[in-house]
């Protein structure tokens, strides 16, 4: 069990929606073995209300960061056709291994599931579903490179492929890059900011959620200087990983 207040995690709350800095480390729905899940927890976001918020869409367990719910039926409605259709603009923070050659550039490349067993294992496949992500290099050094990214679209693990197959894995990443599956570092993906056009006649909500405190000595390293978001301890302990600096050595 863990004890984890959701109010003090609210980015963004108005009447329709709720934006949530979700921490890595909790699912957002039960699995197989049951455990800790954020759809446990929605009760506490209900503000007087007489039903529990529902999510407009998911994280993995190990992305942190800005996460959409609906309050009620009517805007989840709205949230759920928006999703689909790619309204929802969403950018993304990682921190990769090594780094894309240009500073920008659109990574285009259909994904597929690599097994019928496991359908959130993907792969690279000219027949498979058209996948699309806009890169920015946010900052560099010897090692690393930290990157925005935008998915025009919301495929499985897109985001991770992506990177992955074009030569430069998230750090963290046991599935596609080259962390262990046990003991090694946190995935470094963060869901950064959201602009979500929920009525047609205003502008858009938008929100940021600040990267966790796992990605803060990489992005520190790499040029990043503002604050960092608290993780839970009993969520996820990343182990102590060396970060290399342009003339220093690892401590």
């Amino acid at each position: 069990m863990i004890s984890l207040d959701l109010t003090t995690r609210l980015i963004h709350r108005d009447a329709l929606i709720l934006i949530l800095d979700k921490p890595a480390g909790l699912p957002v729905h039960a699995g197989p073995k049951g455990g800790p899940n954020l759809t446990a927890m929605l009760e506490q976001l209900r503000f007087g209300l007489p039903r529990n918020p529902e999510l407009a869409h998911r994280l993995d367990k190990d992305t942190s960061g800005c996460l959409v719910l609906g309050r009620h039926a009517r805007p989840l409605r709205t949230l759920n056709d928006l999703f689909a259709k790619g309204g929802v603009e969403k950018t993304y923070w990682a921190v990769v291994e090594g780094g894309p050659a240009g500073e920008s550039g659109l990574i285009d490349m259909p994904i597929a599931r690599r097994s019928p067993e496991r359908g959130w294992w993907m792969k690279p496949a000219e027949d498979g579903l058209p996948a699309q992500t806009d890169f920015r290099v946010l900052g560099r050094t010897g090692d690393h490179t930290w990157l925005e990214l935008k998915p025009r679209t919301g495929r499985t693990h897109q985001l991770r492929l992506h990177c992955a197959a074009s030569g430069f894995p998230i750090v963290g990443d046991p599935i596609y890059g080259s962390a262990p599956r046990e003991g090694g570092p946190v995935l470094h993906l963060h869901a950064r900011g959201v602009s979500v056009p929920i009525l047609p006649k205003k502008p858009a909500v938008t929100a940021e959620a600040s990267p966790p405190d796992h990605m803060g000595e990489h992005l520190a390293a790499l040029g990043y200087q503002g604050p960092v978001s608290p993780t839970p301890p009993e969520l996820v302990r990343p182990a102590a990983e060396p970060v290399r600096r342009r003339g220093l050595r690892p401590k």
